[in-house]
């Protein structure tokens, strides 16, 4: 009887070694990877941290898919700028999974959110229109869908290495507005309530690089002074 438990024991037993090797040759695998990937040049290594910061959305293929490309180049090592075309690509490719996180159709023109992707990082513009406000007329308290954008920036800011600045801008009103409506004071509690949001919903404040009012003194280039869309605040995020 003795002989038999001692038998079942080894045959039970007799197999962990198989599990140690197992682990073993993972581990080498593993070292080996680490090594030939830290042996490879700049562009290769940024690219893998950029795949491992965020492996859903990141793409290698430049695909735009509708987003705005506005001075994009190809910035290739040693031309003096910080953006290279894998930056590039990788923008692209966080700007579309921002519109689609936010369910915003890219193609409509009458869009609430519109982001571009510059020579240093990208810029969205998050328009006040009177179908979907982000701040209740006349003030700087944001409405539920206002609240519901900044929550999702300061995810996407705080995740990836930007600095961020905020800009507050109103369209010239024809119609009769406030006894006390100053448009600079406005947009400059505006861009200063986007920050505290911002900051509430964990983005680090040292990532903050300037807040700024621009009253009714800056309209869209391609609009009337007074159309509502120059009602808007735009995000800069330059990569570091």
């Amino acid at each position: 009887m003795k002989a038999s438990k001692q038998y079942l024991h080894e045959v039970h037993g007799g197999g962990a070694w198989k599990v140690a090797y197992a682990d073993f040759v993972t581990a080498l695998m593993a070292l080996f990877m680490v090594l030939w990937i830290s042996a490879q040049d700049e562009e290769i290594l940024l690219s893998t941290s950029r795949y491992f910061q965020n492996p859903f959305s990141y793409a290698l293929e430049n695909k735009s898919s509708g987003i705005m490309k506005e001075g994009y180049k190809n910035f290739s090592k040693g031309s003096g700028n910080n953006m290279s075309m894998v930056d590039m690509n990788f923008l692209h490719s966080l700007a579309t999974e921002f519109m689609r996180l936010m369910d915003v159709d890219e193609s409509d023109p009458n869009a609430p959110i519109q982001v571009n992707v510059t020579s240093d990082g990208l810029r969205i513009t998050v328009y006040d229109r009177g179908d979907r406000p982000i701040f209740k007329k006349y003030t700087e308290k944001l409405t539920d869908w206002g609240d519901f954008v900044l929550q999702n920036l300061a995810w996407l800011m705080d995740r990836y290495d930007f600095r961020v600045r905020v800009d507050s801008h109103v369209p010239v009103f024809n119609t009769e507005v406030p006894e006390d409506y100053d448009p600079w004071g406005l947009t400059a509690n505006r861009s200063n309530v986007a920050r505290k949001t911002l900051v509430d919903y964990a983005l680090h404040e040292r990532k903050m690089d300037r807040i700024t009012g621009y009253g009714d003194a800056h309209p869209l280039s391609d609009k009337s002074p007074s159309d509502e869309s120059n009602q808007r605040v735009e995000f800069s995020l330059a990569v570091k």
